[in-house]
């Protein structure tokens, strides 16, 4: 069978969101807006055609996104031990950006935390630790290989994708994996973690982004990629745990993220 016919007889799945104003975005960043800027009739050519475009303003991090590994510093020192004050000098990253992040074609496997506890969203704040992972793998008789993807279902934006305020749980805290869940990903030997929350890891009620542990040691210590914001509910709805994924940000030269639309492909 040639690569085309086994890609086209496999079930795709978008786990990415759509991009519409008033979407949920971390207060970190800046609200996505779009707005036509040419519209149809503005300028008709003499033939009758006409063209329309439109102005994006967004951050790197909106919607279903990649976290590049300039994104977070640990002590003034980017992955690698890179000066993050001399990288970022002429106002964007001369090392790490998401330009430097390559096409990812990766096997994933998705460990569905909601689903295992026959919830449709873990409750605010939960704290999904290595044991959890551990159950969850072991449930879902997965076995995960050195290098997989590592896709964390909370059912988060299942149950909150809506409500702006409620996405981003600033006081009633949102469910993510700890920092021990962090080294069990990290033991798995994963370039690329990601989930269906905000970011990524586990929040304690009232502290919003305050302090991002798990950010720091995949990122900035570790040198794993993460990708927040994911639809993952189809897949887990399916019970399809281990799939083929592939995504690419956008080439944006020295930035911090970027959306992506990541694609997963399975038998």
């Amino acid at each position: 069978m040639s690569l085309y016919q086994s890609l086209a007889s496999a079930r795709v799945f978008d786990l990415s969101h759509p991009l519409v104003e008033g979407m949920a975005v971390s207060p970190s960043h800046v609200p996505f807006t779009m707005a036509l800027t040419r519209r149809h009739g503005d300028r008709p050519r003499a033939d009758g055609s006409s063209g329309s475009s439109e102005l994006l303003v967004m951050s790197g991090h909106t919607g279903t996104h990649l976290d590049a590994l300039c994104h977070i510093a640990a002590d003034g020192r980017l992955h690698g031990g890179y000066d993050a004050a001399a990288a970022a000098r002429d106002g964007r990253f001369s090392v790490l950006g998401v330009d430097s992040v390559p096409p990812l074609v990766l096997r994933a496997v998705l460990l569905d935390v909601a689903g295992s506890l026959g919830v449709d969203s873990l409750p605010p704040g939960h704290r999904i630790n290595d044991i959890e992972l551990d159950r969850v793998a072991a449930e879902q008789d997965l076995v995960i290989e050195s290098g997989d993807a590592i896709l964390v279902r909370t059912g988060w934006a299942h149950a909150h994708w809506g409500d702006q305020a409620a996405f981003v749980g600033t006081e009633s805290g949102v469910p993510g994996v700890d920092l021990s869940g962090a080294d069990w990903i990290l033991s798995r030997n994963s370039p690329l973690a990601g989930t269906d929350t905000m970011a990524f890891e586990r929040l304690a009620p009232g502290a919003g982004h305050a302090r991002l542990p798990v950010h720091r040691r995949l990122i900035a210590e570790s040198g794993v990629y993460l990708v927040e914001m994911m639809n993952l509910d189809e897949m887990a709805a399916q019970r399809v745990y281990v799939s083929t994924l592939v995504l690419a940000p956008l080439r944006i030269v020295g930035a911090t993220g970027s959306p992506v639309r990541p694609l997963a492909f399975a038998e």
